[in-house]
């Protein structure tokens, strides 16, 4: 059996950079993977040029039962963090809209970055090799992975949650906390699309038309664009609120987010022959103003409609309410909301207070960000703070 100071379960962002963080500070670090290659999200990422952290972080923009919680690690380590050591091994990259960073190049170029910081601090890696056993007895938690055993005063849960598990993503995570008597706040797919059913399945048929919308779901509103899908809604602004929607609410959405109040009604007076179809298509894509018209009741020239139905009309397009049926499910979803409640964890180590050693990072965690790069900003600082409260001990 071999000693180390920490085992971390979990190759992924957060799992690497807690391992190079505690290995390059003198800790002995295994780092374990049942995944045969590392950091495969990463990899996937921002089509493949990893959107690894977003200028805007603030802890407002996470979900969580604890609102506070993320406020701590996110200050010790900010982007700006980041991009210093993304510096220093000479990548490049670019800024999209809302402050959303990418690399010029590729993903792998990070997944290299954070190998090569592992192995600085001597980090012992293990891929391909799933743990079968997690005892835990007089201070040491001993592993079983393959034929081998490890053991150590300190346990890093880093295993992520269970979306996108064609990567060999599950609910390990959950299952270990729980066995470690931690709560865990129920997970559900998080930035992910909605699927519309009944009535609204009309709305399939627009599948492929995107427009550039305002989207609300609980107390949450996003401008970006919308897209209809063979199976409902998606896009940047629907996989935002995804987050924040429950089943049996509705998803709001402002077709016309830049339109004061009363410009129908101010257009009717302006051009009462000018068509009313031909009106709204000159907003939004043909064939979505089209439905839109077509549910609404509105064709032919705009002066033959009074006010008050105008009015409505406009109501109705600022505030068209979705009953989404269910999401596309951990399968498609980007991130999971809920996860290992930090009730009982320290925003400061990550450790839980009433099992000494046992930490929980990352996606692991119920911490999530919005879509944009924030989830990896928190693996990055979650992990940062995990790794040097591990060197520290």
């Amino acid at each position: 059996m071999t000693s180390y100071d920490a085992i971390i379960l979990g190759a992924g962002a957060a799992g690497l950079m807690c391992a190079a963080t505690a290995g390059q500070r003198g800790a002995r670090i295994l780092l374990l993977d049942h995944a045969d290659s590392a950091g495969k999200k990463i990899l996937i990422s921002g089509g493949g040029r990893c959107n690894f952290t977003n200028i805007g972080t603030t802890p407002e923009r996470f979900l969580s039962a604890n609102p506070h919680f993320a406020r701590s690690a996110l200050a010790r380590y900010t982007p700006a963090d980041f991009l210093a050591l993304i510096a220093r091994h000479g990548i490049a990259w670019h800024e999209k809209t809302l402050g959303q960073l990418f690399c010029d190049g590729s993903a792998k170029q990070i997944v290299a970055m954070l190998l090569e910081e592992c192995a600085t601090g001597r980090v012992k890696i293990a891929l391909g090799e799933a743990v079968s056993t997690v005892d835990h007895a007089d201070g040491r938690y001993r592993i079983r992975f393959g034929a081998r055993t490890a053991e150590a005063p300190a346990l890093v849960i880093a295993t992520g949650g269970p979306s996108i598990p064609k990567l060999g993503a599950s609910g390990f995570a959950y299952d270990l906390a729980r066995r470690f008597g931690l709560k865990v706040v129920e997970p559900r797919p998080a930035l992910v699309p909605l699927t519309l059913g009944g009535e609204e399945v009309l709305f399939r048929e627009l599948s492929g038309v995107s427009a550039e919308v305002t989207a609300k779901a609980g107390k949450a509103s996003f401008r970006e664009a919308a897209l209809f899908t063979h199976r409902g809604l998606s896009g940047p602004a629907i996989l935002q609120a995804s987050s924040y929607w429950r089943h049996g609410e509705a998803v709001t959405i402002d077709f016309l987010p830049d339109r004061p109040a009363g410009w129908l009604r101010e257009a009717k007076r302006a051009n009462p022959k000018a068509g009313i179809l031909r009106m709204l298509g000159g907003r939004l894509p043909d064939r979505l103003a089209e439905t839109l018209a077509e549910r609404l009741g509105l064709s032919g020239e705009i002066g033959a409609f009074t006010d008050g139905r105008l009015q409505a009309a406009e109501q109705a397009l600022a505030a068209w309410h979705f009953h989404p049926n269910g999401t596309e499910g951990f399968a498609k979803a980007e991130v999971t909301v809920g996860g290992i409640s930090t009730q009982r964890l320290s925003s400061q180590t990550m450790e839980a207070r009433d099992v000494p050693g046992l930490h929980a990072i990352g996606e692991a965690v119920d911490v999530t960000g919005w879509l944009g790069g924030y989830n990896f900003q928190w693996a990055w600082a979650s992990g940062r703070a995990c790794g040097e409260a591990i060197a520290s001990r």
